[in-house]
């Protein structure tokens, strides 16, 4: 396959990769052209929260051409459009290897044992010799839970040092017969460790409809009866023992009162996905309603815990 690289300003970026779409590539990314040199310019966001900065100074405007695509076709065609300078210096093609890049990406997960008590088994490892089945730990009463997992397209593989964080805490504070949700459920994982340690109901949710299908999934791959769910379909007014959510700090300051009410009186919040330099002003965002502290510092990130207030 190949791929059209064309170059840009930051205020032609978004309609020339709106112009490529309606022409027919099969997909549209944008780098920033600068890369690596002294003119590198950093560009990101957190989730829920609008960036300032939409496109680089220069941009490469990358599109991804089917096999029958001409490329002096295309680039004649964005021409008649006027959107950008496209002489002949401002475009070149690129090939793409041929990958099987299921694989490739299978590849770079693999089972991962977080503590003492946590196997997450990606799915296509389920039959690893290797491994101790469930009915191998079951047998051998091994204080040890298996995890098997389908990330999908959700967010969650289990090698991220947040979801270790929480993986972690619910390890050392098994949720014996008490409540548990798990907000941003992702792939699921922490809704499910919850459940096989011993909650006695667990509700998920997230915002992404394919966070919540993946998760679906995989607590029926492990025999967890969990329901999860977009948020406006959640139990109005339901408190819990636990609630755990492994987001990012833009969105836990936004939903600290939502996410506060949601823990019952001297129930427990856990939350991640926070930089060590984030922990303060989340934990000064809390303080009304829950007592956070640092519970546990991984790779720069921190999981932050504590009781609601009475």
């Amino acid at each position: 396959m190949r791929e059209l690289v064309l170059e840009c300003t930051e205020q032609q970026a978004e309609s020339l990769s709106d112009a490529l779409l309606e022409l027919g590539v099969l997909s549209v990314s944008v780098e920033d052209a600068d890369e690596d040199t002294e003119y590198e310019q950093a560009l990101y966001g957190e989730p829920g929260l609008e960036p300032d900065v939409f496109a680089w100074r220069r941009n490469r405007v990358v599109a991804l051409l089917p096999d029958d695509a001409i490329p002096e076709v295309l680039i004649s065609e964005l021409q008649q459009w006027d959107i950008a300078d496209l002489h002949d210096g401002a475009w070149s093609l690129r090939e793409v290897p041929d990958n099987d890049w299921v694989y490739l990406t299978q590849s770079q997960f693999g089972p991962i044992q977080v503590g003492k008590r946590v196997l997450i088994v990606p799915s296509w490892h389920r039959d690893d010799p290797d491994l101790p089945s469930a009915a191998d730990i079951q047998n051998n009463q091994r204080d040890l839970i298996r995890i098997e997992l389908d990330p999908g397209l959700a967010f969650g593989t289990g090698s991220h040092p947040t979801t270790h964080l929480c993986l972690d805490w619910l390890s050392q504070h098994p949720p014996l017969g008490g409540t548990v949700l798990d907000y941003g459920c992702g792939s699921g994982i922490l809704a499910i460790a919850a459940k096989k340690m011993g909650a006695q109901s667990v509700r998920g949710v997230d915002i992404d409809e394919q966070a919540v299908r993946s998760s679906e999934y995989n607590a029926s791959m492990n025999h967890t009866p969990i329901a999860f769910s977009l948020p406006d379909a959640l139990e109005a007014d339901t408190q819990y023992d636990v609630v755990v959510a492994n987001i990012l700090s833009g969105p836990l300051k936004v939903m600290a009162s939502m996410l506060s009410h949601r823990v019952k009186p001297r129930g427990q919040l856990v939350l991640s996905g926070i930089l060590e330099w984030q922990a303060q002003e989340l934990i000064d965002t809390y303080e009304p309603w829950v007592a956070l502290n640092v519970w546990q510092e991984r790779d720069g990130w921190v999981c932050l815990a504590g009781p609601r207030r009475a």
